[in-house]
């Protein structure tokens, strides 16, 4: 049996993140059948805007930022490139990047985010309020970080339009 520090970091962050999101996925799954979809998506949301102030105070203090808030660009970048390397598995499907300054782009593989794939699966794909993007929305609010969003995310992009991609223009000087 490997030790933890035979595992490595790689797989026990892969292991962290795959439990954690197969949680998700099935608190999900129970809240539609008891409650329905549109219940579920309010829920999820609520639980999601509740936990972003929290996960932000946690990304900074365990990457050595010491305020809540970013005040330029470039510190918004270093948080995300931080706060996303411990948040996102290869097996979510998606990538980010900073093609100019003040924008983000996110763009999602062929095969659809692993939320796109798990809705799918429930049968509930054209009713799911994407949690993946509101989560992102969520932690730039608990930043302090004014933005736009093209193109607007309501229910899952991949599902309407074939394609999950976009950018975020961040309101720095």
């Amino acid at each position: 049996m490997k030790t933890l520090e035979e595992i490595g970091i790689h797989e026990l962050k892969d292991l962290l993140l795959k439990n954690w999101m197969t949680h998700d996925g099935m608190w999900f799954a129970h809240c539609v059948q008891a409650l329905g979809i549109d219940r579920t998506n309010e829920l999820n949301k609520a639980a999601i805007k509740s936990l972003a102030g929290i996960e932000v105070k946690r990304a900074a203090r365990i990457h050595g930022i010491e305020k809540d808030r970013v005040d330029t660009f470039d510190e918004l970048k270093d948080f995300i490139d931080g706060a996303f390397a411990l948040s996102l598995g290869d097996f979510m499907g998606g990538s980010f990047s900073f093609p100019e300054t003040n924008v983000m782009r996110w763009q999602v593989g062929d095969q659809g985010c692993f939320a796109y794939r798990g809705m799918k699966r429930l049968g509930v794909i054209d009713r799911y309020q994407c949690g993946v993007m509101y989560r992102v929305f969520c932690w730039l609010d608990a930043l302090g970080v004014q933005y736009r969003v093209s193109p607007q995310v309501d229910g899952c992009l991949f599902h309407a339009d074939g394609t999950c991609a976009g950018h975020i223009r961040f309101a720095f000087p």
